[in-house]
């Protein structure tokens, strides 16, 4: 589709017209397209709207020249939502993320969680610390931590055991050391 407006207008004249007549006759198709790249309707009305800036931007190149100005304005929108998807990609976020009323993760959990977990581990004795440590936190089989302990692997086994039940029994209080591994 060329310039909707009356190619026997002079230039300036015809790209007065230009914003409404994209928007009327481009708008939703631009957003069901963009939509689908992107997954997020949101995201995808801010590309749509970029996109018409820039059409109306080069409006005398729009309506100067011969082509379809659909496809001029769907590579626009594929390039912005490609441009958006990997930007979004290099800082380690998702689309649609950084809208107000979407839950942001927040390190004050997990520090509150390692503090926690601190205090449960000095309940425990050196032995279990140990092997806890060298299967949760080095993240190590229960051969290569036997290995390194130099013990069997059934006492790293035991200790695993015995250390997770302890660890239970002080988060969840009410459950007696007996039901706790269960």
């Amino acid at each position: 589709m060329t310039c909707a407006v009356v190619p026997s207008e002079p230039l300036p004249t015809r790209c007065e017209h230009l914003p409404r007549t994209l928007a009327a006759d481009h708008a939703k198709p631009l957003l069901a397209y963009v939509e689908r790249i992107l997954g997020d309707r949101h995201l995808a009305e801010d590309i749509v709207q970029e996109t018409l800036i820039r059409a109306w931007h080069h409006c005398e190149r729009l309506c100067a020249t011969e082509g379809s100005m659909r496809g001029w304005l769907l590579t626009v929108a594929r390039n912005l939502a490609i441009d958006r998807v990997r930007s979004a990609y290099s800082r380690h976020e998702s689309p649609g993320t950084d809208h107000p009323g979407t839950p942001q993760n927040d390190h004050a959990d997990t520090v509150a969680a390692a503090v926690d977990t601190r205090a449960l581990l000095r309940n425990l004795s050196p032995e279990h610390q140990e092997v806890l440590v060298h299967i949760y936190l080095h993240d190590r089989t229960v051969q290569e931590t036997a290995r390194l302990l130099g013990i069997p692997p059934g006492t790293v086994k035991s200790r695993q055991h015995y250390a997770l039940r302890q660890l239970r029994s002080r988060v969840r209080p009410g459950v007696t050391a007996g039901t706790a591994a269960a």
